[in-house]
């Protein structure tokens, strides 16, 4: 009798927490990556009512449940194109996605690690000390990084700049590059510039370049999980990550656009179903 394969299709496995209501994190991860004809094989961290962009909202922290859901997809001998991360709440579920990604990592997985820790130079108020470092070690398995400004300064220990020049964004990336033991793609994103805001853009075989685009509208909740979930889905489909990036900016600032148009508030995030038909045609 044959084997059955699970692994006939791309897949990309995404960890992240769940909300029901808001536009982010999985419920941005599954539609996009679907459009981009990737599987998205959720792992939740958590469930949510309504993110925490809310004055109130309910959840439920999935941690002590996580080990086993993964075993059984240990069970399956499951295989990723890409593997990725967002926001993690606590040191016991880093250590949970290192141990995931050694083991279901091949030759033929990206590892997207989205370091969500803080903005505006500051942690995140539910972030804590000891959990920033503990992302350090996670970030040194990723093939793909996606830090804003903030967060690869806290992960290479520099002091953070409001304007910062290019050779100290170049400085940064090689600090998390690490001579070839760190990322070898990073991209440190949403840096206001006057003619918009651009993303900053390392690769460790080709050097360094930026991609700014003008501001289409007021900053929403949700637009880094949509921007990492384009990146997620391009790294599986092999896809050049300059060309990933650049498609990834604009997408969001497109759905930025239409969701002012909509007057969607800014909790709901961005209403990126308006414009998905994009995705569908790479």
């Amino acid at each position: 009798m044959n084997k059955i394969s699970h692994n006939n299709q791309l897949k990309a496995a995404v960890i992240n927490d769940f909300s029901g209501f808001g536009r982010c994190s999985i419920a941005v991860s599954l539609p996009i990556l679907s459009a981009m004809k990737v599987q998205c094989c959720a792992v939740p961290t958590a469930v949510f009512s309504n993110h925490t962009g809310f004055e109130s909202f309910v959840f439920h922290d999935y941690t002590d449940y996580m080990e086993a859901y993964i075993r059984e997809w240990k069970k399956l001998d499951l295989r990723f194109g890409a593997i990725t991360s967002g926001f993690l709440g606590s040191s016991r579920q880093i250590e949970i996605v290192m141990k995931f990604i050694n083991d279901f990592r091949d030759k033929n997985t990206a590892v997207v690690i989205d370091p969500v820790m803080g903005d505006y130079g500051r942690l995140y108020p539910t972030y804590k000390v000891e959990t920033a470092i503990e992302m350090k070690k996670l970030v040194g398995l990723a093939d793909i990084l996606t830090p804003n400004l903030t967060e690869a300064c806290i992960l290479t220990g520099e002091v953070y700049r409001e304007n910062p020049d290019d050779a100290f964004l170049e400085n940064l990336c090689l600090k998390l590059c690490d001579n070839g033991k760190g990322a070898g793609k990073i991209v440190i994103t949403g840096l206001e510039r006057k003619e918009g805001v651009m993303n900053f853009i390392f690769e460790e075989d080709k050097g360094f370049t930026t991609l700014t685009l003008p501001r289409t509208g007021q900053q929403r909740s949700g637009t880094g999980d949509v921007f990492s979930s384009i990146i997620t889905g391009c790294a599986a489909r092999k896809i050049d990550f300059e060309q990933s990036v650049r498609l990834a900016a604009d997408f969001v600032g497109k759905a930025i656009r239409r969701s002012d148009e909509l007057d969607i508030p800014r909790t709901d995030g961005v209403c990126f179903e308006e414009i998905l038909s994009i995705l569908t045609e790479i």
